[in-house]
């Protein structure tokens, strides 16, 4: 498999997308590349594990995903490599992989060392590093020749809700580009309400024309969360949501 995805918060302006793809090619001109989004909010991981995570199960078995949203460039945060029972994974030790690997069964972890650009900076670990690690696995590099073999990555915490006797605690995660509210809750009972700023929601809308556009609307989503929602406007300017904010429900 030839197939590298990737995954970054570098925007399209500075190049950066660029030299990486052009660092692929140079390894293994019979690449293909695929672009999932350059347009992660700018350090963020957590939203960065979110997309990767609704994104990767549509690839096909044997893809090399590479995703770079890594504010310690250059600090003691591993470079590493991750096998799985059907993909394989590169980015750094930062939690990035967190949603992805609860679902995908893992085989081997490797912190990069080998196979890499010589250069004399530390600060774009994305064309030094993970570019090549991707591209000399797309030619069927065996993962393990990459570096030294870990037992374990970081994980990011608290992203699981939590339940206490009928009451489930969940929490927005992130916002999609139309402004809805991409929540950690993938299941709720049948009968619900829902809490949030004085507004109670007890039932699950069809689409997103469905709902009151004067009060928050709930759907879910393709992230495979529930989102909140508003017809035709952004629910995160409507009603100043933030990421991490508190949402109650109870059953």
């Amino acid at each position: 498999m030839s197939l590298v995805a990737l995954l970054t918060d570098f925007g399209l302006k500075d190049g950066f997308v660029g030299s990486m793809k052009g660092v692929i090619l140079s390894i293994n001109q019979h690449a293909t590349i695929v672009d999932i989004s350059h347009d992660i909010t700018s350090f963020d991981v957590l939203e960065a594990s979110v997309i990767l995570n609704a994104t990767y199960r549509y690839f096909p078995s044997g893809t090399i995903f590479v995703c770079v949203v890594d504010p310690g460039v250059g600090t003691e945060r591993k470079p590493i490599a991750v096998k799985t029972k059907d993909y394989y994974f590169v980015a750094p030790d930062n939690g990035l992989l967190t949603l992805t690997l609860k679902n995908q069964p893992v085989e081997k972890i490797v912190h990069i060392k080998n196979y890499t650009l010589k250069t004399d900076v530390n600060t774009f670990h994305g064309r030094d590093i993970f570019a090549p690690a991707a591209a000399y696995l797309s030619k069927g590099l065996d993962i393990t020749l990459l570096g030294d073999q870990l037992k374990d990555y970081k994980k990011l915490p608290d992203l699981e809700p939590t339940v206490e006797k009928n009451l489930i605690k969940g929490k927005i995660l992130m916002f999609d580009k139309f402004g809805n509210a991409i929540t950690n809750i993938s299941i709720l009972p049948e009968k619900f309400k829902l809490h949030y700023k004085g507004y109670t929601i007890h039932e699950i809308k069809n689409n997103f024309l469905e709902g009151d556009k004067d009060r928050p609307n709930l759907i879910k989503g393709s992230f495979g969360f529930y989102e909140l929602f508003i017809p035709m406007d952004s629910f995160k300017e409507r009603f100043k949501a933030k990421k991490y904010e508190e949402i109650l429900i109870e059953y």
